[in-house]
């Protein structure tokens, strides 16, 4: 989604995006409701979850990276906020306290939807899932990308220095994923993510030809799923830009800790989740 919005539309190309975006809607196992929506096609303030998801072959997966973007085309405002995977919160539809990334392991996009509509108290209108080789696939389509690396480290068996290091694919992935060497525990990890994400939209923009796009969309079709439409995604491309250029990066604060069960849970501060959910209803206001 975010390459789409970056790189923009060609009238050539319009018939093979419109097949491609069928495709990737089709088995979200969203309920009609939320595979439906006319938020977008409204010209409405919109919020999209997307998510980063890890699975084998023959599993469900797990939800890696969560991360809510909002955008409101009326004030030309946007935010992106990033969950960690491990906090611990209502699991809607299944009645029980857990980890938000299990969410997606029970029920599909559907309850992962559900439970972080709960935890911030605003709608979720769309949803956009990835697997982790449609993320090393996008990578790779543009030759690697760039990154400034904070710290050195090691991950997967890759090595990573300080300061401007190029990715491929699968250094990408180890890069993003690592979180236990990191000093900022999860949030460093997800500043990676957003590092990488940024990077692939820049290349989007700068590189784009027609054969990129045109492997661009089957790495999409291939490894990807939303309910957002093809017109949709038109309108976002063209109404939602400013907004989406405008954009502030939030973080909830909480900590994290072993409970009676042994497991380790991430608990949000209920004052810095509070004020997230403040400033989403906000923006998320006409």
């Amino acid at each position: 989604m975010f390459l789409l919005i970056g790189g923009g539309f060609a009238a050539f190309l319009y018939q093979k995006l419109d097949s491609t975006v069928d495709r990737i809607n089709e088995g979200t196992g969203l309920s009609e409701e939320r595979q439906n929506k006319k938020t977008i096609s409204e010209k409405k303030p919109v919020s999209v979850l997307l998510l980063g998801i890890d699975r084998r072959e023959g599993e469900q997966g797990r939800s890696d990276s969560i991360i809510v973007m909002t955008l409101n085309p009326n004030t030309d405002r946007s935010a992106m906020l990033s969950i960690p995977r491990d906090t611990k919160t209502e699991i809607v539809g299944r009645d029980m306290q857990d980890k938000v990334n299990h969410a997606y392991a029970f029920g599909g996009a559907e309850m992962a939807t559900a439970s972080v509509e709960k935890l911030l108290g605003i709608p979720i209108d769309y949803v956009a899932e990835v697997d982790m080789k449609g993320f090393k696939d996008a990578v790779d389509l543009f030759g690697g990308v760039e990154v400034n690396n904070a710290f050195a480290f090691t991950s997967d068996g890759h090595s990573f220095t300080t300061g401007p290091v190029r990715l491929t694919g699968d250094q990408a992935l180890a890069y993003s994923r690592m979180r236990y060497e990191d000093p900022n525990g999860d949030f460093g990890r997800q500043e990676r993510q957003r590092q990488v994400i940024s990077a692939i939209v820049n290349k989007g923009v700068d590189e784009i030809s027609i054969a990129k796009f045109n492997n661009m969309l089957e790495v999409l079709g291939n490894n990807a799923k939303t309910n957002i439409t093809f017109q949709e995604l038109r309108t976002l491309s063209m109404e939602y830009m400013p907004a989406f250029k405008n954009q502030d990066v939030l973080r909830l604060e909480g900590s994290g800790g072993k409970e009676g069960d042994g497991i380790y849970y991430w608990r949000p501060d209920s004052t810095s989740l509070a004020d997230i959910r403040g400033y989403l209803n906000e923006l998320m206001e006409q």
